[in-house]
């Protein structure tokens, strides 16, 4: 009985955060390196876990999601292997390497608790969003973790003149150095952004990439949202 089983059991532990398959995260959690993670995402762990959901330091940032996009966080503290998922959603795991990420709060599942980050709205999309788009921005040396509706792509911007054009609800995360500017396209209006309501998308230009979801239906922002 056990031996069609044995492909799925866990592999042994090689970093702090990797894939085990493509829809679940494993953790290697230690003593003193906690976890910041979204609440619910928990499907599994081994050893001894603590779980602290909306710790004082998640309150005092997570006070600026005042347009309801933000992810409740908790925190993970321990020794053990913590798994963690999102309704069946594509785990991308990252190492930042002192460097940045910005992160649509619907797309962040986990990351290093010691990394610098913050919430913060994305600038010149207000009159094209209505509210504007917020977002986690995240730096320093340590792990995050994301997810997305399907296999992602990551497009490379190049550092050229050229602009991507990506449609605010495929959008999962990019290099925070990036330009960022709405367009409208009045003439496509029946082709494109179909998961924004309304022809408009994002531009991208400058060094650093931009990471984007089959996925381009805002229901799934509100279905998903921990």
């Amino acid at each position: 009985m056990n031996q069609p089983l044995a492909g799925f059991a866990p592999a042994p532990v090689t970093a702090r955060m990797e894939n085990h398959g493509s829809h679940m995260l494993k953790v290697a959690l230690q003593t003193g390196n906690d976890l910041l993670a979204r609440v619910g995402s928990m499907v599994a762990y081994e050893g001894f876990v603590q779980y602290e959901p909306n710790p004082p330091a998640v309150r005092q940032i997570a006070r600026d999601w005042v347009t309801g996009e933000g992810a409740p966080l908790m925190k993970c503290s321990g020794d053990g292997l913590l798994y963690l998922a999102d309704y069946g959603a594509d785990v991308v795991v990252i190492n930042l390497n002192g460097d940045g990420i910005s992160v649509n709060a619907t797309n962040l599942l986990a990351f290093d608790a010691h990394l610098t980050w913050g919430v913060e709205r994305v600038k010149g999309l207000a009159k094209f969003a209505g509210q504007g788009l917020w977002n986690t921005r995240i730096s320093g040396q340590g792990w995050v973790a994301l997810t997305s509706r399907g296999k992602p792509i990551v497009v490379d911007c190049g550092g050229g003149e050229d602009e991507t054009y990506v449609d605010p609800d495929a959008l999962v995360a990019w290099s925070p150095n990036l330009k960022v500017k709405g367009k409208r396209s009045f003439k496509a209006q029946s082709l494109i952004g179909r998961g924004s309501g309304e022809a408009y998308q994002m531009a991208f230009s400058g060094q650093g990439i931009v990471v984007v979801q089959p996925s381009e239906d805002s229901t799934d922002r509100l279905r998903f949202r921990g």
